[in-house]
């Protein structure tokens, strides 16, 4: 096995790239070799300022000395546990740092692999908790248009990307109903939270009377985050509570992307003032060092199901290999760590109106239909071209090419900075990407 390796692989053909057109990349390259800080290096030699963290992974920056040591030293003492009827200290001491951090009752911490994974146990954790209360007869999940919950088969039925399912319509989970994304014509260029719209949380009332008794469970994210940045108008997520305690349906935030200081506070769901029944949570849990997911359950649900088992029996037939594996815990104790140490929540909320008057400042460039905003996030619509998503990859490309790195889903364009940024790493973000959508825009 050779010891040397060059920034160029001798072969691109293998790796199967995932979300990606894998024949444009492999055309043109695009290599990342180093990271530190907010920069990100290429195999050209060029340097990337990082807009999305990643993909909303890295909010502490890249090259975190403290969370590779931690990594380092975890593997050297203890590398593997049977997460089955055996653990060790350190992923109960990560369940109770977490737990001082979700609101009110969200005590009881489920490990996972992934935000897939935290999605889908938390589907799971929700039939388990209407069992144990004798409530076989609900089966039925709620999404929403233009959700995104991952791409295991239960993210998969409950997200709203219709093109994402397509290809396995036969096998998706059956009873899964849809409301309405919040987005309306209106919000265009609202900055936070739009006044109106929280009507369209009545969806839930309506499918709730359509198949009384039968909803499980209703699943959003706080903000729609991959789909380009979508903000709950102001009382829709209270509403949604609402109706849920109403007919008895858990209420799930899928806060991968919105949790751990997103919006300035440790959860949407503190910003928002809405505690939901199930949390998922990933990616900031471990800056994107090592996978892991998370679920928060209310300590009534987890009661229930435990209380229903026989003494000694397993309560919930579900988990996985890698739930709560050494390293994981390591790099999120870390996170942990360096988010008291920096106050890091109170960093995002100052930051945070500096970086929404940047975003909403290129409301003058023509070919932006929309801009939308809350926290250390935002998306920025692009007129179509030709075809959906054309000019959202052209313009990813074109900023690429001038230094700026981010994600752009179909013809939005993702931002999500590190909140390590300072004003300048914003200025240069925003001057580089105003530079790149006027080349766009001359093409």
């Amino acid at each position: 096995m050779s010891t040397h390796r060059t920034n160029i692989p001798n072969s691109l053909n293998e790796h199967w790239m995932p979300f990606s057109a894998n024949r444009d990349f492999k055309k043109n390259p695009r290599l990342i070799t180093g990271a530190k800080g907010v920069y990100l290096k290429t195999h050209e030699g060029n340097t990337l300022i990082d807009a999305s963290s990643g993909l909303f992974c890295n909010p502490l920056g890249h090259g975190r000395e403290e969370i590779a040591e931690a990594v380092s030293k975890q593997l050297r003492e203890l590398d593997f546990v049977l997460p089955f009827n055996q653990g060790f200290g350190g992923s109960f001491e990560l369940a109770t740092r977490i737990a001082k951090n979700t609101p009110d009752d969200l005590n009881k911490i489920f490990y996972t692999i992934c935000g897939s994974t935290a999605v889908d146990s938390a589907i799971k954790i929700a039939m388990a908790y209407h069992t144990s209360k004798g409530n076989k007869k609900k089966f039925r999940f709620v999404g929403r248009d233009r959700g995104y919950h991952g791409m295991n088969i239960g993210g998969l039925s409950v997200g709203g990307f219709n093109n994402y399912k397509e290809m396995c319509k036969s096998i998706l989970m059956p009873g899964v109903q849809h409301m309405r994304h919040t987005f309306l014509p209106e919000h265009k260029f609202i900055e936070g939270q739009p006044d109106t719209g929280a009507e369209i949380a009545d969806d839930l009332e309506t499918i709730a009377n359509k198949f009384e008794g039968e909803i499980a469970a209703c699943i959003v994210e706080p903000i729609a985050g991959s789909t380009g940045t979508l903000i709950p108008p102001k009382g829709y997520l209270n509403k949604l509570r609402k109706i849920c305690d109403k007919h008895e349906i858990l209420l799930i935030f899928d806060e991968v992307i919105t949790g751990w200081g997103r919006t300035g506070s440790a959860f949407a769901a503190q910003e928002f003032g809405v505690t939901p029944d199930l949390m998922t949570m990933a990616k900031a849990t471990t800056n994107g060092v090592v996978p892991m997911g998370v679920v928060a359950a209310r300590d009534g649900i987890y009661e229930s199901i435990v209380n229903a088992a026989p003494d000694g029996a397993i309560e919930l037939f579900h988990g996985y290999t890698y739930s709560g594996i050494p390293v994981a815990v390591a790099a999120a104790l870390a996170v942990q760590d360096i988010f008291e140490k920096e106050d890091i929540f109170k960093r995002v909320k100052e930051m945070s109106p500096y970086f929404q008057d940047a975003l909403h400042s290129l409301k003058d460039l023509d070919c932006v239909e929309s801009i939308r905003g809350y926290g250390m996030m935002g998306g920025v619509d692009i007129r179509m071209k030709d075809k959906p998503g054309k000019a959202g990859f052209q313009i990813y490309k074109a900023s690429y090419a001038n230094g700026v790195n981010f994600k752009a889903t179909a013809d939005a364009l993702v931002l999500a900075p590190p909140y390590i940024c300072e004003k300048k790493h914003i200025d240069e973000i925003f001057d580089k990407l105003r530079k790149s959508i006027i080349q766009y825009m001359k093409q």
